[in-house]
This record gives structure tokens, C-alpha cells and sequence, in this order.
């Protein structure tokens, strides 16, 4: 069985050492499509401007990057998955031939297990959420058969094409092994698919959001600590990443697996929070949610505040800390989007209508 997994990650190794060599151009494009891959653009980017234009498909997106990812978590402490970077330097299959020769880049040091490929997995969740979502909306009202299989053509093509270039994005920057990104890939679609048929997710009661967080992050710590009284060591990665780093400052600890998790688990307690909220239901809720001109200006005003509320980096010094300003830096997005932005741009429009009455 080790044999065959060496000879698996060798094949990979190959492959990542044959994309660095003949498209060593494309380099930029790569460390760009790895960029927007990250789930931080489906918090700060995807997910306000879909709330904002259709609720349902907002809030299935929080859900399905945020439960995936918590499984990504999950399958990687299962699976025990090596990453390229490291693999060829501690592997001991090229004791009598030379192992290939990979080229490491500031976003390659990711210090978690890498099976399945946390990006290949996000990307293909939320990517089929917005397909599926665009699909039911730009055909309920039963278009030609000409256009309907035009516009799933192109919809599921595009879909693809982004697929494509992620995983070949990770491949090339020494993250994953092709295996790993195909199973991401599978994986994320798998979880999309399940949950468009739990409809529950939209009317969950705060009750249900702060469980959830809850047990997510019970399960997730229970199960570290489980095995690690057994001699079992989730975090081994992170020593393998700090000893095969080109540069010790390619190594983050946002990168960690419990950083990711509180990160997530953050965004998911704030959704719960926000749509519970006065000012969500002052102003979403109210009668300006109906209007498209309230509903651009929050999508508009969101991007720019949670652009510029994304500059700011907790302190990594002490991890505890960290963690910490962590959660509650992603519970403030959902919070930001949903209920303050609107309701202050709501506050705006009322005093601009009244002084042109």
C-alpha cells in the first residue's frame, strides 16, 4: 500500500515539476487563480453581493463554505494527506535516483494535510451553488429548449474551466498532488448537491446557528484531542512545513487548521446573529429590501467596508490571541453585510427622501 501511494505522489511530483518547467509564464496567473480560490472572497466578496440579490442563495453559500470546509478539516485529519513541497524532500523513495526538482512560492506553505485540497473543495461548493442558483433563476420561467441548453452549456463550461485552472493552480505551486484536487473537486460538489435539498438552512432558528457552531467546534477539538491521547499527532504537518519552508515567512498561521475552522465558524455564528437582528429586520426585512436602488447601495457600500475591514490582520504572536480576534473578526462580516450596512444606507435613503419632500 505505501509502495503504491509513492509511486502516486511521484507521479504527482512529476507533474507539478513539469508545470513549473513549461509554464513557468503563467506564474502570476497560477498564484492569481490560488488568490481567488481562497474562501475569504466567497465571505467578503461572493457572499454579499448575492445576499443582497437574492437571500436564499447567500445564506446556502455560507453554509455549504462553511460545513465543507469543516469536513475538508475532518477528511484531512482522516486521510493524513502529504503535500509536493515537502513530500520529495522527506520521502525516502528517490534513495538510488534524484528527486524531482520543485520550485516553492510564497502561497505554497500551507501547513496542513493536504488531502482533499481545502481550495479544489470551496471553489467547486460555491461555484455550483452560484451556477445551480443562476440556472433556476434565469430559467423559471421555462425559456426555448434552444436557450435553456445554450445557457447551461455556458454556465457548466465556465464552471469547469474554473475547476480546471484551481486545480492546476494548486498543482503548480506545490500545494497539492493532482489526486488530492480531484478529490477536492468531487467533494465540494457532493456537499453543494446535499444541500440543496435540506431547506431548513433558510429558516434556522439563532438557536440552531449557535448549536451548530457549537458542536462543529466540539466535534473538531473532541476528536484532535482523542487521538492525540493515543499517540496521534494532527498537528504533524505543521513541524514538516517549518522544516521544508524555502522561507520561514511563507509559513502562516491563518494557514493552521484550527485558524481555518475558527475562521469559518465565526462566519457562520455571525449569519446566525445577523439574521436575528433589529437592524436586519428593520432594514432588509422592511420596505426597502424590496428596492433595487437599496439593494445595490448595500452591495456597493458592503464591498468597500469589507475590503477595507479585511486589511486588518490580528496579531499573531500569541495564538490564543489570535484565534480569538479571529472568530470575532469573520462574525463581524455577516454582522457588516447584513445588518449595519443596510440599515445605516437604510437610514440614508429615508433622510434623502424626506429632504425632497
Amino acid at each position: 500500500m505505501e509502495t503504491a501511494m509513492d509511486a502516486l505522489h511521484d507521479s504527482g511530483a512529476q507533474m507539478v515539476q513539469y508545470l513549473q518547467v513549461h509554464y513557468r509564464s503563467s506564474q502570476d496567473w497560477f498564484m492569481f487563480v490560488s488568490f481567488a480560490a481562497d474562501l475569504r472572497n466567497t465571505f467578503f466578496v461572493f457572499f454579499p453581493i448575492w445576499f443582497h440579490l437574492c437571500e436564499a442563495v447567500g445564506i446556502k453559500l455560507i453554509w455549504v463554505a462553511v460545513i465543507g470546509d469543516w469536513l475538508n478539516l475532518v477528511f484531512k485529519w482522516i486521510l493524513f494527506g502529504q503535500r509536493p513541497y515537502w513530500w520529495v524532500h522527506d520521502t525516502d523513495y528517490y534513495n538510488n535516483t534524484s528527486a524531482p526538482i520543485i520550485k516553492q512560492f510564497p502561497v505554497t506553505c500551507e501547513t496542513g494535510p493536504g488531502s482533499p485540497s481545502g481550495h479544489a473543495m470551496g471553489a467547486a461548493g460555491v461555484y455550483y451553488v452560484m451556477v445551480t442558483a443562476i440556472l433556476s433563476i434565469a430559467l423559471k420561467k421555462n425559456p426555448p429548449a434552444l436557450k435553456n441548453w445554450c445557457l447551461r452549456g455556458v454556465l457548466w463550461t465556465g464552471f469547469w474551466a474554473v475547476q480546471i485552472c484551481v486545480c492546476l493552480s494548486r498543482i503548480f505551486l506545490a500545494a497539492h498532488f493532482p489526486h488530492q484536487v480531484i478529490t477536492g473537486v468531487i467533494s465540494g460538489m457532493a456537499v453543494a448537491e446535499a444541500f440543496h435539498h435540506i431547506p431548513s438552512i433558510y429558516k434556522a432558528s439563532l438557536k440552531r446557528y449557535l448549536s451548530t457552531t457549537v458542536f462543529l467546534f466540539t466535534f473538531a477539538l473532541g476528536f484532535y484531542l482523542v487521538l492525540r491521547a493515543m499517540d496521534v499527532d494532527l498537528l504533524w504537518t505543521l513541524q514538516k512545513a517549518k522544516r521544508w519552508c524555502a522561507r520561514p515567512e511563507w509559513i502562516h498561521i491563518d494557514t493552521t487548521p484550527f485558524a481555518g475552522l475558527l475562521r469559518n465558524l465565526g462566519i457562520f455564528c455571525g449569519l446566525g446573529l445577523a439574521l436575528n437582528s433589529r437592524m436586519y429586520q428593520d432594514s432588509c426585512r422592511g420596505k426597502r429590501g424590496a428596492q433595487f436602488t437599496f439593494r445595490l447601495c448595500c452591495i456597493f457600500s458592503s464591498l468597500v467596508v469589507l475590503h477595507l475591514f479585511d486589511s486588518f490582520k490580528p496579531p499573531t504572536k500569541v495564538e490564543l490571541l489570535f484565534y480569538v480576534l479571529s472568530f470575532c473578526k469573520s462574525a463581524a462580516v455577516p454582522l457588516a453585510a447584513m445588518g449595519i450596512i443596510p440599515y445605516c444606507v437604510s437610514q440614508a435613503l429615508n433622510h434623502q427622501d424626506k429632504k425632497y419632500l
